[in-house]
């Protein structure tokens, strides 16, 4: 079963001490310090590196001994970029699943709430970057008006896309885990890279503009209006609405529905649906407390096979595999 946890749950567990063989590691820099993952979630750590005013390294490298959750309210959020060079970090309410293909790149703003999911593939390395606006400001001056209203937000949702990761990528990234120096040379080596992959992620979404499923047109009450047709759809699974009538529920056209879903969670109202299904079965399905012809007609399908062809789409393996290795 997977362990949920708040943010204060976390923070509570990475109080607890640990024996004295668990820490293999010390900071190589004074700018460094390390986040060691608590020993009932696994083992690791995140090296969190201030490499200069405004600019915040994660070095990530985790193993997790079992699936669990962290669930993160509404929040200010800085910029910020990921790339994964193994596992995957699963959003199943807010944004698609981060994996080693598919990057993570946001803009600052308010940033909605989600759950995030570990521990399905076991291993967890990658990068992940925050920058302060102020920082980007500097590089904007002179440049696309909608470049900047994109990537800094204050009082707004924040806009997110989730480029390719590339080849290129994906070296800059393990050059900034296998970083060679010590001290200052380490300190510019490493905040070389991060600008360098910051590029490469800006020059892959700007040059392909489906790779963003943000468009930045939609107003901060027609937003407001979406998230309250998610959560309605989302309190609805068993038997949901038409995307006319939820449309109708939270005063929206259909067609601004349809658009809004794809812009901020970048699936179809339907591709929602089905997901929060499947996330829902698995669930239930790791409680080992109900059969899967008994988790499918929970969660609103009729037909058990169109439910086992759709779990093993989304998941890789059939609702039967799952319960079993659970």
């Amino acid at each position: 079963m997977t362990l949920l946890l708040s943010e204060s749950d976390y923070h509570e567990l990475c109080q607890i001490p640990f024996e004295p063989e668990y820490y293999t590691t010390t900071p190589v820099d004074s700018f460094e310090t390390i986040r060691w993952l608590p020993a009932c979630l696994g083992h690791g750590r995140t090296r969190c590196l201030e490499l200069s005013p405004g600019v915040w390294l994660d070095l990530i490298n985790k193993e997790f001994t079992r699936p669990w959750a962290l669930k993160v309210p509404v929040h200010e959020h800085l910029v910020q970029f990921t790339v994964l060079l193994s596992g995957t970090v699963d959003y199943e309410e807010t944004y698609p699943t981060l994996e080693t293909k598919k990057g993570y790149v946001s803009g600052s703003g308010l940033s909605p709430g989600y759950v995030a999911r570990y521990g399905q593939l076991g291993h967890l390395e990658g990068i992940n970057v925050h920058l302060e606006p102020q920082i980007l400001e500097q590089f904007l001056v002179g440049q696309s008006l909608s470049l900047g209203q994109a990537l800094l937000k204050k009082d707004e949702w924040k806009m997110a896309w989730f480029p390719s990761i590339t080849v290129e990528m994906r070296t800059v990234a393990q050059q900034m885990l296998q970083c060679p120096f010590h001290g200052v040379t380490r300190r510019f080596f490493l905040q070389a890279k991060v600008f360098e992959l910051f590029a490469l992620q800006l020059h892959s979404i700007m040059a392909d503009q489906n790779s963003s499923p943000f468009s930045g047109t939609l107003k901060p009450k027609t937003i407001e209006k979406i998230y309250e047709a998610r959560a309605r759809l989302v309190a609805q699974l068993e038997s949901p609405p038409s995307v006319l009538e939820l449309a109708q529920q939270v005063g929206l056209c259909d067609r601004t529905l349809r658009r809004g879903f794809r812009e901020l969670f970048g699936t179809s109202v339907i591709g929602y649906l089905t997901q929060q299904r499947l996330h829902q079965a698995k669930d239930l399905l790791s409680q080992g407390n109900y059969t899967v012809a008994e988790v499918a007609n929970n969660v609103g399908y009729s037909h058990l096979g169109h439910f086992s062809a759709a779990f093993r789409k989304q998941f890789g393996v059939s609702p039967k595999q799952w319960m079993l290795s659970n």
